[in-house]
């Protein structure tokens, strides 16, 4: 990563906050499959107590953590939500379903080359082998190519995605998605239908793994928080307080609030497995308390934000100047995570979403 703020080189207006979360990568450690086995993958363990770094493999985290330790998870689940059509011109037409509006049932869609668009036409939408299917009106532009469009079909979207749809690979993927994606560029605890983007930490585990933990006495809760598009994208303002968060939408229920407090009670370790489930349980408990949540969260959590829930994260590693960047320097420490990035570069991990892990203790 860059250079602390401290430094000469880095005493720009701009330099003093977000150059503090950029970093080259050199593009061939930029993960373009995931490894056959899941728990495989790589893990860098960051202990901030120590100040130290190990390396391991997910397979080893049975004798990592310890009994008595909570393991949270993201249930949420990948939607095909890419979409790919024919315009009446004859032009090709691509974009991403968001959700559904819950006031009119319409689609919350983006389109890509939107300018040309306009309101009442109607999109082709084509499978992707290759057929013709449903129709798709555009009905109104929300701005930065957003749309709300709705679909001449009284199906459930979902079963609409299901046949349409293509897997919402990450831009820095630079392939085309394959069948095993289906599969892979998924969690198998995956449940709730609603996420654009994969909770990537998450993709590390299998059942097996998940029995070995539950074996040594870790228990396992869930939570749900449906992944939106605002998670690759880069922060543009100057000054971090500037920044607009994305919002999401999660639920965490009494049942796992319950978990989590016993956990605590009992002087085990909340573990959290990815920024996402950091993002819903710090927001369950902003009133200082944690309670069960069902709704939005727009919770950007950066410098000089104190946890109040989460002891550790498992989590992959992340795109230059990104909020999910931002939220894991805060929560391992500035200079640590940088340590940990380079130690990473060096030692040939791979980056983002199929890539490798840390957990950071």
């Amino acid at each position: 990563m860059s250079l602390p703020p401290s430094s000469p080189e880095n005493s720009s207006p701009r330099a003093s906050e977000l150059d503090r979360y950029d970093y080259e990568l050199p593009r061939h450690l930029i993960a373009q499959a995931p490894v056959e086995r899941r728990s495989d993958a790589r893990l860098l363990v960051v202990d901030r107590r120590r100040e130290s770094l190990e390396h391991r493999r997910v397979s080893d985290l049975p004798d990592i953590l310890r009994r008595g330790d909570c393991l949270v998870i993201n249930d949420t689940r990948v939607v095909p939500a890419k979409l790919i059509g024919r315009r009446t011109t004859g032009g090709a037409w691509e974009a991403l379903f968001l959700e559904i509006d819950a006031g009119t049932g319409a689609w919350h869609i983006i389109c890509r080359k939107s300018s040309k668009l306009h309101a009442g036409e109607v999109i082709t939408l084509v499978s992707p082998q290759g057929q013709e299917d449903i129709r798709l009106q555009l009905l109104a532009r929300k701005g930065r190519g957003q749309w709300l469009a709705q679909p001449q079909s009284a199906e459930d979207v979902f079963t609409i995605l299901e046949r349409v749809g293509r897997v919402p690979l990450p831009p820095y993927i630079r392939r085309k998605m394959v069948e095993s994606d289906h599969r892979r560029y998924q969690t198998v605890y995956a449940q709730t239908a609603g996420a654009v983007a994969a909770p990537t930490a998450g993709l590390h585990f299998t059942m097996e793994l998940l029995q070995q933990l539950a074996d040594r006495g870790v228990e396992v809760c869930r939570l749900t928080l449906h992944v939106g598009p605002g998670t690759f994208r880069p922060i543009t303002a100057k000054r971090l307080a500037e920044h607009r968060m994305h919002a999401e939408w999660g639920s965490i229920s009494s049942e796992s609030i319950s978990q989590i407090l016993r956990c605590r009670e009992t002087g085990g370790r909340v573990v959290a497995v990815g920024t996402t489930c950091v993002r819903l349980l710090e927001t369950a408990a902003a009133e200082g308390q944690l309670r069960p949540f069902s709704g939005y969260t727009e919770l950007f959590i950066h410098p000089p934000y104190e946890f109040r829930i989460v002891d550790a994260l498992m989590t992959n590693f992340h795109l230059p100047r990104t909020t999910l960047l931002v939220l894991v320097c805060t929560f391992g420490g500035e200079e640590l995570i940088r340590r940990a990035y380079e130690e990473a570069i060096r030692e040939q991990y791979r980056f983002y979403s199929y890539g490798d892990a840390m957990l950071i203790l």
